[in-house]
């Protein structure tokens, strides 16, 4: 497959290290793409729910891919998030063409773009980071089974079904939850002049025009790879949400989905004894 030259990619959410990562999908997205600029915007390894025993290759090969896109030139943002906010002790760190920062500002053709994950307009991921590192979990389970139920979909050849969309959907507190956190970041963009607002976090990708009596910006959010499988590209002074599409892509490529892994009772009693330590802990 040719390459295509993107200006600049934003990526979020990867949340390598966890079952519900779409790595083999990513590895085909990031190898069809030459970036002039890389911002990997948040939760790229999910250290909260991070596996000595589950590290697959897949996952491995991201980063080795994001590493070879600064060796060759690409400049790598690192923008930290919750899950990984570890990191943050480490900010304005640079190594060669790869920063570590968590926010960002970039000019893009005489506009300026303000890009940050997001967490801090979650009130709990701030102040009860216990009950976020649980809902973290039963996520992670949600789509662990979500993964199996698609599976078997894809081989009835039906469509396949979010359970997380539906719920999110249905319940009203997290619709509002949504709403307001892109009320937030567009309030404060509009304030403080950003022409672009970018996140990731809440993992529901969308491009869409936000105005108040202060004025209007451009808010962004690149979505996810556990889910959306979305990423935000900028080229020739436009924007668009790119979505992953198997279809376009080689058939003899790595299957992500393993059966042998997702039903093994033994694999699922290791994640519900390494999450009982990390809570109680």
């Amino acid at each position: 497959m040719k390459k295509r030259k993107v200006e600049l990619v934003v990526i979020s959410d990867l949340h390598l290290g966890t079952y519900g990562s779409h790595a083999v999908e990513l590895n085909k997205y990031l190898a069809s793409i030459k970036p002039k600029t890389l911002v990997l915007n948040g939760d790229i390894i999910d250290i909260w729910q991070f596996r000595k025993s589950y590290f697959p290759k897949s996952h491995l090969k991201v980063i080795q891919k994001i590493i070879s896109f600064a060796s060759k030139g690409t400049k790598v943002h690192y923008i930290t998030g919750n899950h990984d906010e570890m990191l943050r002790k480490f900010s304005d760190m640079n190594m060669g063409n790869i920063s570590l920062v968590d926010k960002l500002v970039l000019e893009l053709d005489g506009k300026k773009a303000w890009i940050f994950h997001g967490d801090i307009f979650d009130a709990s991921v701030n102040h009860a980071k216990w009950i976020a590192k649980l809902g973290g979990i039963g996520y992670d389970y949600l789509i662990l089974s979500n993964r199996f139920v698609n599976w078997c979909l894809k081989k009835i050849g039906r469509e396949p079904y979010s359970f997380s969309k539906k719920i999110k959907a249905s319940v009203k507190k997290a619709v509002k939850h949504i709403s307001d956190f892109e009320e937030t970041a567009t309030d404060l963009a509009i304030k403080k002049k950003y022409d672009y607002v970018l996140c990731g976090h809440i993992h529901e990708p969308k491009i869409i025009q936000k105005e108040n009596k202060n004025g209007s910006t451009l808010y962004l959010n690149s979505g996810d790879w556990v889910e959306n499988l979305t990423a935000l590209e900028y080229n020739n002074k436009r924007w668009k949400m790119y979505r992953y599409d198997e279809t376009k892509y080689d058939e003899d490529d790595e299957d992500l989905f393993e059966m042998e892994e997702l039903v093994s009772a033994q694999m699922l009693n290791a994640i519900i004894r390494e999450n009982k330590k990390k809570i109680l802990s």
